[in-house]
This record gives C-alpha cells, sequence and structure tokens, in this order.
C-alpha cells in the first residue's frame, strides 16, 4: 500500500522461509485491499462486480471486524467516512482517473495494516520466532527481547519534522499504531462532517491488539482535539496525542521509554 516494511528477527535458528512467508502474505494483503489497485477485491465490491459474501474469507473477517469497531468508537472509525458532506465518496475504482466517484463506497485500510502485521507476526511466531519486530508504515508489533534483558525502543516520528523523533516508547510484547498525515498525506476525515480534522498532528495507541490500536489512532485523529479526552476512556490501550500547538498529551501508562 506504498509504505516501507521492516521484519527484524533476532532468534538465530529462524529459517529463512519464514521472512519469505511473511512477505508473501503482506504481498497478498496488498493485492486483495489495496484501494489503488483497480483489480483488489475491495475495488471490485466497491464497483458492484464482487459481492462482500463471495469475497476472500480473510475480506469478510475484516469488514466484520470493521463493523465492530465502527460500533465501538461510536460511528469514529468508519470504512465509509472517506466522503464529503454531499455523502459522496471521494475514493474512485481507479485511482488514476480522479473523475470516478463510487457512492457508498469502503476504505478499510485503517485496520487493515495492523490486521495484516498481527498476521505477519503470527507466521513467525509459527515458525519458532519469539523475538522480533514488525514495522509497516509506524504499526508495529514487538515480541520478546532484541537482547537478552532488553527492550526494544521504538521512535515516533515527529508529525511535522521528518527527520525528527516525538517521543520513545520501550517495551517488549507490544501493539502501537499511529494515525497521523505522515506517509499518505490528509487521508482521515471527519466522518460526520466529511472534513479534515483540525487540531491534531498525531495520535499514538499502545496496547495487545495492532489491529485494534490501529482503528482506535484512526478514530481519534478524527475526533480533532476532543479525541484525547476519548483516548484517555480506553480500556487496555494507552495513547499519545501530539496537538497542532505541539503540546503532547498522554494517558498515564503509555509506555515512554525511560531517560538514557
Amino acid at each position: 500500500m506504498g509504505m516501507p516494511i521492516g521484519i527484524d528477527v533476532r532468534d538465530p535458528d529462524v529459517p529463512s522461509e519464514a521472512l519469505d512467508e511473511a512477505f508473501a502474505f503482506l504481498r497478498f494483503v496488498d493485492a486483495t485491499f489495496s484501494t489503488w489497485k483497480p483489480d483488489s477485491e475491495i475495488n471490485r465490491i466497491n464497483r458492484g462486480e464482487l459481492a462482500v459474501a463471495d469475497a476472500h474469507p480473510d475480506v469478510i473477517e475484516v469488514l466484520q471486524r470493521c463493523e465492530q469497531l465502527r460500533e465501538l468508537t461510536e460511528g469514529w472509525f468508519d470504512i465509509r467516512a472517506a466522503a464529503g458532506p454531499d455523502g459522496v465518496t471521494a475514493g474512485t475504482a481507479d485511482p488514476r482517473d480522479p473523475s470516478v466517484r463510487l457512492p457508498g463506497a469502503i476504505e478499510p485500510s485503517g485496520l487493515v495494516k495492523g490486521w495484516a502485521v498481527e498476521r505477519a507476526a503470527k507466521i513467525l511466531e509459527a515458525h519458532g520466532a519469539r523475538n522480533f519486530s514488525v514495522n509497516a508504515g509506524g504499526d508495529i508489533r514487538l515480541r520478546g527481547e532484541p537482547a537478552p534483558g532488553a527492550r526494544w525502543r521504538v521512535g515516533i516520528q515527529h508529525p511535522e519534522q521528518r527527520e525528527a523523533v516525538a517521543a520513545i516508547v520501550a517495551a517488549n510484547d507490544l501493539a502501537i499504531a499511529t494515525s497521523g498525515a505522515y506517509e499518505r498525506g490528509e487521508h482521515v476525515l471527519d466522518p460526520h462532517s466529511g472534513e479534515v480534522p483540525s487540531g491534531v498532528l498525531s495520535v499514538s495507541i499502545t496496547g495487545d491488539q495492532l489491529a485494534t490500536a490501529d482503528a482506535y489512532a484512526t478514530a481519534v485523529f478524527a475526533m480533532g482535539r476532543a479525541g484525547a479526552d476519548w483516548a484517555a476512556r480506553l480500556h487496555g490501550y494507552e495513547a499519545l496525542v501530539i496537538l497542532d500547538d505541539g503540546t503532547m498529551l498522554s494517558t498515564p501508562r503509555f509506555p515512554f521509554a525511560p531517560p538514557a
């Protein structure tokens, strides 16, 4: 989906086939879910060429989870939210033709990335990996240790300074998802107004499940400044919200790395 993916396995006895299988799965996800590939199943569904019931089981699973999360977030995570106030979707069946506008199109990328990374992590674990990280454009699954007795350290990119780090997370087993206008520009919209959220630059969510953290990060970002209060009430997930004035708001247990 146009973003770099890195896998770092620290177990010396994990076969190279594990990485091959994990990357093959991620390529499958790209071909199946990408809204930038005209022949993906998501675009075929949007064009009415494929019924959801006839889609790949993974597509059905993802769309069902998206609906659950729409309800959990009171509509703030909505895969039909790429629409303007007139209700017409801004997404296209073929992104190279901006004149094609489809009402009611779905765009599940706000969950797919985290879901795919979690699945790739399970592939690695099935091959015996116990100490690794998988990073897809800022959505990260950490397992085990980078070295005996150490914790993984992850830098959260500053939303306005590409070469700067806004904060550092330290953990052993954790999912981290960040939403903002980093790789894809202003792609998250307020699902109620169809407008780009204001007042917030970046949202990072940590927890046990990366797909859920990914969706929560999208929802909180869509809320704008009000998202920080909503994130503070999440159960089992922590948040770091960076506002447009540079203020950083975090929940009490957000896993900041201790000072060096």
